[in-house]
């Protein structure tokens, strides 16, 4: 990847060699890459020749060198050129804080961009409670390294505010009249929520497989009558008002809105279909000639 550096210490007790992995600073990662030195050189015991440090620290103490020579191996060589003068770890920490970071305007502006984020920040309705979590978290996060510090408390308050209502609103009144939310830890107050939306979405779940199998019952059952009603009206061998081809009026005999099913015209019924009619009039006409042809070959 090229973004890691793997840094090895010896135990004093074992004398065996440990690994940990420093990451590589980019132009895009300070926010997270300070936070994983720090870590870094708080397992090192160095941390606090950069947090403590003052103008007549000893320059050549064991501490620097060593808090210098990790921060050298975590940063790219540009930037190693830029700071490779300066005769303290303070120095080179606080220079590359000053190039990523910016002056004091452009951190309050930063600040500022965050504040506004995490006041705009609503959960979805089809988002997750971890997911939504996280966000806030991160933001906490990016706020903490710009030395901003957002309180546990107002991040408890803004994560229950910004849940969906509809989907929360019983789970978070409970919350708030069993709890002390000013004395309640973040984690917490997720992990609860986490809880209720798996069983909501168990429940969700059932109530889909249903709502499903109603469906399909009713349509089944819908088919059934569509079919026993056509049927029923071909075997009548009436007028089907279901397809559209008119009916009789109440009142009189006005033929002139039917439609006839033999030969699909309007103005009169099958029965009296002229079509049928003169079909029954040459199937007589054929019958009388196929009649007399036998009388003939007879006689």
């Amino acid at each position: 990847m090229g973004d890691l550096t793997i840094i090895t210490s010896a135990k004093p007790k074992e004398g065996e060699q440990s690994s940990i992995k420093c990451p590589m600073l980019t132009s895009t990662n300070y926010t997270v890459w300070a936070i994983r030195m720090k870590n870094i050189l708080r397992v090192h015991k160095v941390w606090s020749i950069i947090e403590t440090a003052t103008e007549d620290d000893d320059k050549s103490d064991d501490k620097n060198d060593m808090a210098t020579a990790l921060l050298f191996q975590a940063i790219p060589e540009a930037l190693v050129l830029q700071v490779g003068e300066l005769d303290t770890v303070k120095k080179v920490w606080d220079a590359i804080k000053t190039r990523y970071v910016g002056a004091e305007r452009v951190r309050e502006a930063r600040l500022q961009t965050l504040m506004s984020e995490f006041d705009r920040l609503k959960m979805k309705e089809t988002e997750k409670i971890d997911d939504f979590a996280g966000k806030l978290s991160e933001i906490s996060s990016k706020s903490s390294a710009l030395g901003e510090e957002i309180e546990e408390s107002k991040l408890v308050k803004k994560f229950l505010k910004s849940l969906p209502r509809k989907r929360y609103i019983h789970i978070v009144a409970s919350l708030e009249q069993v709890l002390d939310l000013k004395n309640t830890a973040f984690e917490d107050i997720v992990g609860r929520l986490k809880a209720y939306e798996e069983r909501v979405q168990d429940e969700d779940d059932n109530q889909e497989e249903q709502s499903k199998l109603m469906y399909s019952n009713t349509e089944q059952q819908s088919n059934r009558d569509y079919q026993d009603d056509y049927r029923g009206y071909r075997g009548r061998g009436r007028s089907y008002r279901g397809r559209g081809r008119g009916s009789r009026n109440n009142g009189g005999r006005d033929t002139s809105r039917i439609m006839c099913f033999r030969c699909d015209k309007m103005g009169h019924y099958a029965s009296t279909c002229p079509d049928r009619l003169l079909k029954l009039q040459e199937a007589q006409e054929h019958d009388k000639d196929s009649t007399q042809d036998a009388d003939e070959l007879n006689t």
